[in-house]
């Protein structure tokens, strides 16, 4: 349906996740790995959060928005598709940029799961101390 559409594309990581996005002209549409959005996050702040760039640049209902994300868990996936959406739509339109910044939705958020280190049950937790 979508393949032969001109579409603008962003790539958006967050945690392990990785979320290919490709914005199209439409009617509003947001399909992730193959279903409805509503379908696919279950958590109302989820949702929210991967709308936010649209709802902020006042672009809801022009674009249909197809996701192909893998890896993490559901709030990474989140963020990296609010990474990868705010990209494309920079690619539609330059002059949305300082907003996108301002709100910090251009940004690579760079916390990731510390390792766990020998000796320790995590990476920080210690075994539990024994006296005797």
């Amino acid at each position: 349906m979508y393949e032969t559409k001109p579409y603008f594309y962003g790539t958006g990581r967050r945690k392990h996740s990785v979320a290919r996005v490709r914005v199209y002209n439409g009617t509003g549409k947001m399909t992730i790995n193959g279903r409805d959005i509503n379908d696919y996050f279950g958590l109302e702040t989820l949702k929210l959060l991967v709308n936010s760039p649209l709802v902020l640049t006042e672009t809801e209902g022009k674009f249909d928005v197809v996701v192909n994300v893998v890896g993490g868990g559901c709030s990474g996936q989140a963020g990296a598709i609010r990474h990868g959406l705010s990209r494309a739509l920079l690619q539609f339109n330059p002059e949305l940029r300082p907003a996108l910044k301002k709100a910090g939705f251009l940004t690579r958020d760079p916390r990731m799961k510390e390792r766990k280190k020998y000796g320790l049950k995590a990476a920080r937790r210690a075994p539990q101390f024994s006296k005797r």
